[in-house]
């Protein structure tokens, strides 16, 4: 039989969350983004849980090819817009929005020949400093796309680099606002924070990435915990060895616990080569058996060891075989991506091949 590890997608918690976004930002069409995999979900596993959604946001043509496979005839965004010609004979065939953030994008679309118009997000940097066109040079830029004959519809974007912390949207989104004065068009604004903690950005379209798969843009489980949103992933995997230390016993390659009283542990077949973050450290949370308990010494490529004394207190029997959960429906996965001092977006992303995953 394989290895016992393994990551479930609950498409039920996608659909709830998306009726989430939904409940935050009632007038406002819905971009569910699905870069990066899905967040490390898988496209095809979370496809049929968002496809009450308006439109799907992503990065990669393969990704979008495969939407449009999956029987997708909606609106598709590619969220970094496209990077020679022969991608822009991608975005005719399959019918694709783009964003266009740069000179060489409009120039591209200048001087290409196309079956018939496409739509575009044209992106504005008014602080994030990634992509996007001044806000000096943003009306230029919508002017010579309103003249260019292979661009139909105009929608106005940016995207907020504080919406999650104190900073707020409030300098950006006045930065925004001033430059786009009398321009025509629909604008979308609102990424998951902004979505959740700022009703000033919902506009037409909203983009919401995290908050799709029961995370928080924050990184903190309890800035989410009330919003009715529901981790969409769960991974787990079992116990497949126990050991028990006397007193000074150490754990793992450097030696980095010692048992400072008779202790048992339990050894999961979960590493950093699935994707567990290698600098988890002792104290990250797990759950064995339905208990809540802690991670002791070093994670290796496939293995971890995890400390069975609070399972044991609970008078519930444990051994090979008992199931532990990384993270999901008992654990939420941005506490253990604090404890870990990295975020929810990379745990998920970082799941790797080899861990199988199916929906459910």
């Amino acid at each position: 039989m394989p290895r016992p590890i393994s990551a479930v997608i609950h498409t039920a918690a996608l659909a709830n969350n998306l009726a989430i976004v939904r409940r935050f930002a009632p007038h406002s069409k819905v971009w569910a983004v699905v870069k990066a995999s899905a967040y490390g979900h898988g496209l095809v596993h979370v496809f049929s849980g968002l496809r009450e959604t308006d439109g799907f946001a992503l990065l990669d043509f393969e990704d979008a090819i495969k939407l449009r496979e999956l029987g997708w005839t909606g609106p598709i965004l590619m969220l970094e817009g496209f990077f020679c010609a022969a991608d822009l004979a991608l975005i005719d065939r399959y019918s694709l929005t783009t964003t266009v953030h740069c000179d060489k994008q409009l120039r591209l679309l200048e001087t290409n020949q196309l079956s018939k118009p496409v739509s575009i997000h044209l992106k504005m940097n008014s602080g994030m400093n990634r992509l996007g066109f001044a806000p000096a040079d943003y009306r230029a830029a919508w002017e010579r796309a309103q003249a260019c004959s292979n661009i139909g519809q105009i929608v106005l974007m940016k995207h907020f680099s504080d919406a999650d912390n104190a900073n707020g949207i409030t300098q950006q989104i006045e930065a925004f606002e001033r430059a786009a004065t009398g321009i025509p068009g629909l604008r979308c604004l609102g990424n998951s924070a902004a979505v959740l903690w700022h009703p000033r950005t919902h506009a037409d379209w909203v983009r919401p990435g995290i908050m799709l798969y029961g995370a928080s843009p924050s990184g903190r489980a309890s800035d989410v915990a009330d919003t009715g949103l529901i981790p969409t992933m769960t991974l787990s995997s079992e116990i497949i060895a126990v050991q028990d230390l006397a007193v000074g016993s150490t754990v793992g390659y450097g030696s980095l616990y010692r048992a400072i009283k008779p202790m048992r542990i339990g050894i999961v077949a979960c590493g950093y080569a699935d994707g567990y973050p290698l600098h988890a450290s002792t104290g990250t949370p797990v759950v064995v058996q339905g208990v809540r308990t802690q991670i002791v010494g070093r994670i290796s490529m496939d293995m971890m060891a995890v400390d069975l004394t609070p399972v044991l207190a609970s008078t519930l029997s444990v051994g090979i075989g008992s199931p532990v959960e990384l993270w999901g429906k008992q654990l939420p996965i941005d506490e253990v991506a604090q404890a870990a001092g990295t975020l929810g977006y990379e745990l998920m992303c970082a799941v790797s091949q080899r861990v199988p995953k199916r929906a459910q």
